[in-house]
């Protein structure tokens, strides 16, 4: 059994290193930002689960998974992403609800639970943001992708997943009319500011590049992320 603060650290560093920014170590201080929290809380912290042999640190070094933490901190994503699926699908909450909700009951520790969960649901891949769920023995479905600020002039895109759960793009996401699985094509790129004018749904919008940054896209004829002739 871990306390639920251990949980989120390996849930954490999970996110960071296998979801977000593909890399095998994450530095103390990166991972105090994204926990929002000082350094030496995460150092303290990171001591506490060496010592329990779930991570590899060194002093003023970076911090990597052993194989039982990435296996745990996997368990905890899956089932909090199966928890949000769950609460979107069956249970009609805004997408702009379910993560905090889904935070709380990420920590239920019934693996049996969570099997039935992922049965009743269908067997998922991804959650109502488009992140992907780890399967019950750790494996995941990672899609290629490219970020909307990525986009080629003219070349029609398909929007997959989001990367900022905030309810504050969520609600941005909404407001703009989009969905996951729109199409979306980028008519062009400000050179001053860097503003996108996309086209979706038969309507023009500018978008920050703040905005599609967050927005994970692949071709919409042929679903690859990189560099295809399908215009």
């Amino acid at each position: 059994m871990f306390s639920f603060t251990e949980e989120n650290y390996l849930k954490s560093i999970v996110q960071l290193t296998v979801f977000e920014e593909g890399v095998d170590e994450v530095g103390v201080n990166r991972l105090a930002v994204y926990l929002d929290v000082k350094p030496a809380t995460v150092t303290d912290m990171v001591k506490k689960l060496k010592a329990k042999g779930l991570i590899n640190y060194q002093r003023y070094g970076k911090v990597s998974l052993t194989e039982e933490g990435r296996l745990i901190g996997l368990r905890v994503v899956r089932k909090h992403r199966l928890w949000e699926t769950f609460l979107h699908d069956k249970l009609k909450f805004n997408w702009d609800q379910i993560h905090e909700i889904a935070e709380q009951l990420e920590h239920v520790n019934s693996s049996e639970l969570t099997n039935r969960l992922d049965a009743f649901l269908g067997f998922p891949e991804f959650d109502p943001h488009g992140d992907a769920i780890p399967r019950a023995d750790g494996s995941i479905t990672m899609p290629y992708r490219k970020l909307l600020n990525e986009a080629v002039p003219d070349q029609l895109y398909r929007i997959i997943a989001v990367s900022d759960n905030s309810n504050e793009f969520l609600r941005l996401f909404d407001e703009m009319g989009l969905n996951i699985n729109d199409e979306v094509q980028m008519l062009v790129r400000n050179d001053y500011d860097g503003l996108l004018h996309i086209l979706f749904n038969g309507k023009e919008r500018t978008i920050s590049p703040k905005f599609a940054e967050n927005i994970y896209v692949v071709c919409a004829k042929c679903g690859k992320a990189k560099a295809c002739n399908c215009n």
